[in-house]
């Protein structure tokens, strides 16, 4: 937003300019989160009727109701739920495809030829991003930064809501305890 003053005084400075606010970040409503902990919820039900409520159970309820929240806008949350959608076809004799991609070769300077020890390490790094954030591998640099900073905000967000879940469960088994110790 760009904020113009006219002023007829000469001491007075002509244009004054005010920086734009930052965008606001769509993980940190409250809305966002009471989503998230109702998907969790239905995801950890669902996770417990199929007698699979060990820690891999959990954790993909978690990823697949922070995917769903994000509701597939972004490249990770895509990824997360196309990853639960084969696991479920595999799980149901579902065949799936997959073409064999021919290798790729690296681009740029061969090895040996002087390349830069710090644009390696910059490069080392970010492909070791690329593979922390789901579905982001060949990502451009600038692509795969906002991607991440998403994913990060969502994996906050989901942070926030287990740890409320788990004082509220944990508040409720302590007043269920004392009640049967009255009883």
């Amino acid at each position: 937003m760009i904020m113009i003053m006219i002023s007829t005084d000469a001491s007075a400075p002509a244009k004054r300019r005010t920086k734009p606010s930052p965008p606001e970040n769509k993980w940190r409503t409250g809305a966002r989160e009471r989503a998230y902990r109702s998907r969790l919820l239905e995801a950890l039900r669902a996770a417990g009727e199929r007698r699979a409520s060990g820690p891999r159970a959990v954790k993909e309820a978690a990823d697949s109701a922070l995917a769903l929240t994000a509701r597939g806008q972004s490249r990770w949350s895509r990824a997360v739920l196309l990853r639960r959608r084969s696991r479920l076809l595999v799980r149901a004799g579902g065949r799936i495809r997959r073409r064999k991609r021919p290798r790729r070769r690296p681009v740029g300077p061969t090895p040996g030829t002087g390349q830069p020890e710090e644009g390696k390490k910059v490069r080392d790094r970010l492909r070791a991003l690329g593979r922390l954030v789901p579905g982001c591998e060949n990502l451009s640099t600038a692509s795969l930064l906002e991607e991440a900073a998403d994913y990060v905000a969502a994996l906050e967000m989901q942070v926030k809501a287990m740890r409320t879940l788990a004082d509220d469960l944990s508040a409720a088994a302590a007043s269920g305890n004392g009640r049967r110790a009255e009883g």
